[in-house]
């Protein structure tokens, strides 16, 4: 009997480490949909699951295609492709024009073939996957084309192979993934990068390797809640001494964890309400986040295996891609973030905009890490701004 209560405390703490560890390290997902239900967990279980029926959210779905990478992991992709009457889809066209607010007739000589459209890629962030811009996605269905993916070991995308093989990933390598994308769903054409969080690092990863790509294609970009470097000085909205713990002992805690993936992701089921309450602190900046919202959120972070948590924690504090943020002057930029993220501080933003003096900076008022989630209509329409600056869609499209 000793030794089951022993086994089960054990259980029970690798639950909650499994959880604490999850909100510090990742940083990016969820609300507790039914915090204010206090008459039972069956109750919230309940509530928890009428919102997940209800909740249309993460549910649009694109043409799928797959992208190899360089180690061979198959990458997961969908495009959202233009309807014929929403526009020209490039850049620096009018979008202007037309009748009966249709996009400009486009003609054809006999024998030619039409140039590439405009794409804009969506990379998303560290523990999410590409539904997490589902707001931003439907605002653009039809309008441009559209390539969302999921980066390696996230989403619908392969587990990383050099990862199973002891590999470390880094954002080096995500770039590179990011290039696979593009080649595979989006070979010729101008280009409109967006990225959020660990999505805005791959571009700037891409752009370090790949600077004649960003040179001859891109268009625009957009980072979103996103940094450049020094996250190891990131203090989560923690004391010092608290944060210097941390620190100490996150390395060595992330592996024991991820070498015990089973019974920490059982102890993170079992403890799913703490789960919860706890890191809708790392991803809402205000207090009235739409409870079905914050439960797509959740889910969206409780897809990520632990052990996948811990692989990719350490390439955060080892990036730095200041120096490859040059590779974007003079294209349009828009930088945006939350005033109270507490996993990619704004002054993280601030520090991009410095490097890109020309660039749009927007700092969103009671807004955490998870900004297009949270406040999706100001997202959207700075990236449809920056859209149409650019000739992407019409001015007047809705």
């Amino acid at each position: 009997m000793a030794t089951a209560a022993v086994a089960a405390a054990g259980w029970r703490r690798a639950g909650v480490a499994g959880a604490a560890i999850g909100v510090i390290a990742a940083g990016a997902a969820a609300g507790v949909a039914v915090e204010r239900l206090t008459v039972g967990r069956g109750m919230r279980k309940k509530a928890r699951l009428a919102l997940d029926a209800s909740g249309p959210y993460g549910s649009l779905r694109g043409q799928p295609g797959r992208a190899v990478a360089d180690d061979g992991t198959e990458l997961y992709y969908e495009v959202d492709e233009t309807e014929p009457d929403c526009g020209s889809g490039r850049a620096g066209g009018s979008g202007t024009g037309s009748p009966a607010g249709r996009g400009p007739r486009r003609r054809r000589l006999f024998g030619s073939k039409d140039p590439a459209p405009l794409t804009v890629v969506f990379s998303h962030g560290y523990c999410l996957g590409q539904d997490s811009w589902h707001f931003q996605r439907a605002a653009l269905r039809g309008l441009v084309r559209t390539v969302h993916w999921d980066q390696r070991s996230h989403g619908r995308s392969e587990r990383g192979r050099a990862q199973a093989e002891g590999v470390p990933v880094g954002i080096d390598q995500l770039g590179r993934d990011l290039k696979a994308v593009l080649d595979a769903a989006a070979p010729e054409g101008p280009l409109v990068l967006v990225g959020h969080s660990m999505g805005g690092m791959t571009m700037m990863a891409l752009a370090d390797r790949y600077p004649e790509l960003v040179r001859d294609r891109v268009a625009a970009v957009a980072f979103v809640g996103t940094s450049s470097g020094k996250l190891g000085e990131v203090n989560f909205g923690l004391p010092v001494a608290g944060v210097n713990a941390v620190r100490r002992v996150l390395p060595g805690v992330l592996k024991a964890l991820g070498s015990q993936a089973e019974l920490v992701e059982r102890g993170r089921r079992a403890t799913a309400d703490l789960f919860a309450g706890l890191i809708k602190r790392y991803s809402f900046g205000s207090r009235d986040v739409d409870p079905a919202v914050a439960r797509f959120a959740e889910r969206l972070i409780e897809s990520t295996p632990i052990d996948v948590v811990a692989e990719f924690y350490p390439a955060f504090t080892e990036h730095d891609k200041s120096g490859a943020l040059p590779a974007f002057r003079g294209l349009p930029v828009l930088i945006l973030a939350g005033d109270k993220d507490l996993v990619t501080p704004s002054s993280h933003s601030e520090a991009i905009a410095d490097e890109l003096p020309e660039a749009e900076l927007v700092i969103v008022p009671d807004a955490g890490h998870l900004v297009m989630l949270e406040h999706p209509e100001t997202v959207t329409d700075r990236l449809a701004d920056l859209l149409v600056r650019i000739g992407a869609v019409p001015a007047g499209a809705r």
